[in-house]
C-alpha cells in the first residue's frame, strides 16, 4: 500500500520523533530534563476545572454539539476579544470555536488552496504552516525574518513576489520562535499588503498574554476584517493545551467558508469543555498576572542557563520560550542541542526546525519548574 502523494516531503513532526528518543533515554535511566516543548505545566484556574466537573455530571450534555460551537462559548470569546483587544466580534457570525488553533491552520489551507496556489510563510516560523500548506496542495514561499530587522517582514522584498499566485500570508506575533512583539505600525503594513494584493492575512495569535503587558490583535486595525483571519487559543494563555480549545475570528463570509470544510471534519466539542472554556475566558487580569509572575522567575533562570552555554539573547522577548543565538564553536543549533542532550541529559530545541533562518539558534521553553531549570543549569555547568 502506497501513501498519498500529498505526504511526499512531509516527515513526522519533529517533537513527535524526539519525544520517542527522550523516552528511550529515560528508560535507560537518563532522566532527561525537557526544556524543548511549550506545553504549560501549570494547571488551569480551579474554577475552570470545577465547571468541567459539574457540567460533566449533567445527563443532557453528552450528545453531539453544534458545528459552530456553543453560543455560551462564542459569547465568551466575543467578550474576551472586546475586553482585552478592544475588538468587536459578532458572536453569532464572526467567531468559530476550534478543537485547537492548530486545527484551524489546516482548515484554512483546505478551504482556500488549490493545487499550485502559493502561500507566504515565515522563516523561522511554526512548522505546521508549511506542512498544512503542502497537505492542501499549495506551495510555500518563504519570507525570511532577520534579527537585524526585528524579525519583521522585509516589505520591500515582499513586493517582488509573484502576487498573482499568492493566496495567503501567514504571520504570527508575538512571533514564535523568536518572541518578537508586534507594533501597530507593523500590523498596519500587513493590512495594507493584504488589501493591495487581495490576499488573506492569517494571524496566529496564541502568545499575546504570556510575558506581554500589551496584548494586540491584528483585527484591532481599521479595515482588518476585509483581509484578515485571526487564530487564537486557550492553550498557552489559560494553561489548557490538552483541552484543545481555540478560535477562528474574522468576517462572516470567512467563517461561513471555513465552516463548509470544518463541518465535514468533526462533530463539535464536548459541551462541558466549552462551558469550562467560557469560564476561563471570563477570568480577570489577576489571573494573567499570577501566571506571568511564575514565567518571569523561570525566564531569569533560563537566561542564566543560556549564559552558561555562552548564547546571546534579547531580554525583550514575549511568549513561552527564549530564543537565543548559539556561540560560533557549534556548527548549528542541532549540534548544541545534541551536545546538551547527550552530555547533560537536558533537551533544548534546535532553531533549524523552524526554518533555515533558525540554523544558528536554539529555543528554550519556560514550561518547567524553577527547580528543574536550576538542575538543568547544574548539569550543563558540570559538563
Amino acid at each position: 500500500m502506497e501513501t498519498a502523494k500529498r505526504l511526499e516531503g512531509i516527515g513526522e513532526y519533529y517533537f513527535s520523533q524526539k519525544l520517542r528518543e527522550i523516552d528511550e533515554l529515560n528508560k535507560q535511566g537518563k532522566q532527561v530534563i525537557n526544556l524543548g516543548i511549550g506545553s504549560p505545566d501549570l494547571p488551569p484556574h480551579p474554577d475552570v476545572i470545577k465547571v468541567l466537573q459539574e457540567e460533566s455530571e449533567k445527563p443532557a450534555v453528552h450528545a453531539y454539539q453544534s458545528y459552530k460551537g456553543s453560543p455560551v462559548l462564542r459569547k465568551a470569546m466575543s467578550e474576551w476579544y472586546k475586553r482585552w483587544y478592544d475588538v468587536e466580534l459578532n458572536p453569532d457570525t464572526e467567531i468559530l470555536p476550534l478543537i485547537g488553533s492548530k486545527e484551524g491552520i489546516m482548515h484554512i489551507c483546505m478551504t482556500y488552496l488549490d493545487k499550485g496556489d502559493q502561500v507566504l510563510v515565515p522563516n523561522p516560523g511554526y512548522p505546521t504552516y508549511r506542512s498544512a500548506v503542502q497537505l492542501a496542495g499549495g506551495k510555500c514561499v518563504e519570507y525570511k525574518l532577520r534579527e537585524k530587522n526585528n524579525y519583521e517582514p522585509d516589505f520591500e522584498r515582499l513586493e517582488k513576489a509573484n502576487w498573482r499566485k499568492i493566496k495567503l500570508l501567514f504571520v504570527n506575533y508575538p512571533q514564535m520562535p523568536t518572541g518578537q512583539l508586534p507594533s501597530k505600525e507593523l500590523f498596519e503594513k500587513l493590512i495594507a499588503v493584504g488589501k493591495k494584493h487581495n490576499i488573506l492575512v492569517i494571524h496566529d495569535n496564541p502568545y499575546s498574554f504570556i510575558l506581554n503587558d500589551n496584548p494586540m490583535s491584528l483585527l484591532s486595525i481599521p479595515g482588518a476584517k476585509e483581509c484578515v483571519i485571526e487564530l487564537n487559543s486557550l492553550s498557552k494563555s489559560h494553561n489548557m493545551a490538552g483541552w484543545r480549545v481555540g478560535m477562528l475570528c474574522g468576517a462572516k463570509e470567512r467563517i461561513d467558508e471555513v465552516l463548509r470544510f470544518k463541518s465535514n471534519m468533526d462533530s463539535g466539542m464536548f459541551l462541558p469543555v466549552q462551558l469550562a472554556a467560557a469560564k476561563a475566558l471570563s477570568l480577570g487580569k489577576e489571573w494573567q498576572e499570577e501566571v506571568n509572575k511564575v514565567y518571569r522567575v523561570r525566564r531569569e533562570k533560563v537566561f542564566e542557563l543560556l549564559d552558561i552555554l555562552k548564547c546571546r539573547y534579547s531580554k525583550e522577548q514575549a511568549g513561552l520560550f527564549v530564543w537565543a543565538k548559539i556561540p560560533s564553536k557549534y556548527k548549528d543549533g542541532y549540534a548544541l542541542s545534541d551536545a546538551v542532550l547527550y552530555h547533560s541529559n537536558v533537551f533544548i530545541t534546535p532553531g533549524s526546525i523552524f526554518g533555515s533562518a533558525g540554523e544558528k539558534y536554539v529555543r528554550v521553553s519556560l514550561c518547567a519548574t524553577v527547580e528543574k531549570i536550576e538542575e538543568a543549569k547544574q548539569r550543563i555547568n558540570n559538563d
